[in-house]
């Protein structure tokens, strides 16, 4: 049995390429993992037994020497016990601090108009948590009365048992259930909390919204949670921003587009029209012989760029309308127009195709 070849090392490997090998093989082969798997049980102690030889100077000198032969390492489980040595690299996943724990982290979502976005806004929300008891001033305890060392973990918050297996003495470490971890118990509960130190509320907070956040995005107000048990810190606040759509502009990354519907005669001829920007209202220069789907720019009329300090433009989409509702005067000025532009149109009271198809089969 060659422990280089256990552990998947080179002899020449450094302390810490072999500490790395025996972590790696011990989180797949430890009995937890395993259980009922005889197979891998024997492997896990023979690369405990490998990494013991050859984490040692010493024994690893005589090994490379003398070979399994000349190391006596007897039982590599007995006196500190298996638990912790597997402790000492993996911190078994127990609690090693006692005391009141940090409370959950809450999410909401904060509804904004695109004019909130590109002036950026504060804006309020609204979220249902957990707040300080006033009554105990959040200890949990009764007015008068006061929270006791546990004793059934002397204050640590955590118990530590000891087992024996085959492969020697097993320790293990969990949260205390009398105290939930928190080291101390209550006899006489605040009678508002229930002894929780905490009361559920609605709470308002203000979120500054940065001009130019997308629709998605997440704020995070810290510590705008809900607290934990008796004095627990506050978790945090995640804001999620939902952007209403907008009846005339539609957001491209920093750009705003939105149709611009221009007259016949103003496409033809040119003209100066106002419009309703997002933010005020601006002239519009239409070329002469503008049709539908030219584009006029506005440089730096778009959304403010969240990590910058320019802006993007404002692209209006031309739309031509041609009129519907005229007078007979001015159907007289269109008719003189296509004629002198050599250009056929319907005579005076002159049927559809469709009406006159209709007309041949009523």
């Amino acid at each position: 049995m060659d422990f280089y070849q256990l552990l998947g090392v080179s002899r020449s490997a450094t302390q810490d390429e072999i500490k790395r090998a025996y972590r790696k093989l011990a989180r797949e082969l430890h009995p937890d993992a395993n259980p009922n798997d005889a197979q891998a049980e024997a492997r896990f102690k023979q690369v405990a037994e490998a990494y013991e030889v050859l984490s040692d100077p010493e024994k690893r000198a005589r090994y490379d020497r003398f070979g399994s032969s000349g190391t006596r390492m007897g039982d590599p489980f007995a006196g500190s016990g298996l638990g912790d040595l597997f402790d000492a690299f993996f911190n078994a996943g127990a609690r090693t601090d006692a005391g009141p724990q940090r409370g959950v982290d809450l999410e909401v979502v904060a509804e904004l108009t695109l004019e909130d976005v590109v002036n950026g806004e504060a804006k309020e929300v609204t979220v249902r948590t957990a707040v300080p008891c006033d009554t105990c001033e959040a200890t949990g305890a009764a007015p008068g009365s006061q929270a006791l060392r546990c004793d059934q973990c002397g204050g640590t918050g955590q118990v530590r048992q000891v087992r024996q297996s085959i492969l020697g003495q097993m320790v293990t470490t969990a949260t205390c259930a009398r105290c939930s971890g928190e080291g101390v118990t209550i006899s006489e509960p605040c009678s508002d909390c229930s002894g929780e130190g905490r009361r559920v509320e609605e709470q308002t907070y203000v979120v500054d919204v940065p001009a130019g956040v997308g629709d998605g995005a997440t704020l995070r107000l810290t510590g705008r949670g809900a607290v934990g048990r008796r004095g627990g810190g506050a978790g945090d606040l995640y804001v999620q921003v939902r952007v209403l759509p907008h009846p005339v502009f539609r957001r491209d990354d920093d750009d705003l587009l939105a149709e611009f519907r221009v007259a016949a005669t103003q496409a033809a001829l040119g003209a100066t029209i106002p419009f309703e920007a997002i933010d005020g209202e601006i002239e519009v220069d239409v070329p002469p012989g503008s049709q539908t789907g030219d584009l006029i720019r506005f440089r730096d009329r778009g959304v403010p760029k969240l990590r910058g300090r320019n802006r993007g433009d404002l692209l209006l989409a031309v739309m031509v309308e041609t009129p519907t509702d005229i007078t007979p005067e001015q159907e007289e000025l269109l008719r003189q127009l296509a004629k002198e532009r050599g250009e056929s149109v319907k005579e005076p009271g002159e049927d559809s195709i469709l009406e006159r198809f209709k007309s041949k089969f009523a």
